[in-house]
């Protein structure tokens, strides 16, 4: 039997609500046993951590960033205390690790280790998107980010509502949010008047909104986007 530490998959909240309205107390249970963290940004994590367990002592933890300047070489080393039977938790930004999240890497770096990889449950904005949309959930595609230039994200949606067609699949993508009113312009002004939309924004928050109406439709509504988390769903 491997005497290795295990790679925990450290689900958060989508945005400010008190972390056990929305996760398990098997993730708390599991918190409380951590010392070791791989984060995307440090300060946010230890709020994060202290929220869910307030006795925890702080100056015990030892946090590994995985941000945008982190060195490929420095991460590479960051499961090698895994060799000393220490488990590490991978926690993302917002929601699941590894999911629209470069904790994808720490998790290929631990099947490349042979450590065990421990998904644990939470809230993904993709998937609860997904469900509350009413569109096909036996054929879907999560499409990341489209492009910022205008031109080149309006050929993006055309391309995705082909898609949507053509394999009778729905699509799903995201935005920044401070440019979610620029996406719903394009939406409006580039897909067909019958293909259906879904944008479901701040999920599992009071202010959560989830909508899913024709394009025809849509172009009646207003709604304000600005700032708030979304997702975006396609189906023809």
């Amino acid at each position: 039997m491997s005497n290795k530490g295990k790679l925990y998959l450290i689900p958060t909240t989508l945005g400010d609500n008190e972390p056990l309205e929305v996760l398990p107390l098997s993730v708390k249970k599991v918190v409380e046993e951590l010392n070791h963290f791989i984060v995307e940004n440090q300060k946010t994590a230890r709020r994060f951590i202290k929220r869910l367990t307030p006795k925890k002592s702080q100056p015990s933890l030892v946090l590994k960033s995985i941000d945008k300047y982190a060195d490929s070489l420095e991460v590479s080393t960051y499961l090698d205390v895994c060799d000393e039977g220490i488990s590490i938790g991978l926690l993302s930004e917002a929601g699941v690790p590894a999911i629209a999240d470069p904790g994808a890497e720490v998790v290929k770096l631990a099947h490349n280790k042979g450590i065990q990889v421990i998904p644990l449950v939470g809230p993904s904005s993709i998937i609860l998107a997904m469900m509350a949309s009413g569109m096909d959930g036996q054929s879907f595609a999560f499409n990341g980010y489209l492009p910022i230039d205008s031109s080149e994200r309006k050929k993006m949606i055309k391309k995705l509502e082909k898609l949507s067609f053509e394999n009778k699949q729905s699509q799903i993508f995201i935005e920044t949010p401070y440019r979610n009113e620029k996406m719903f312009v394009d939406l409006k002004s580039t897909l067909s008047k019958n293909t259906n939309l879904c944008i479901a924004c701040d999920i599992t928050l009071s202010t959560e909104y989830i909508k899913t109406h024709t394009i025809e439709a849509w172009k009646k509504v207003k709604v304000d986007l600005h700032k708030r988390p979304a997702i975006y769903i396609i189906q023809k």
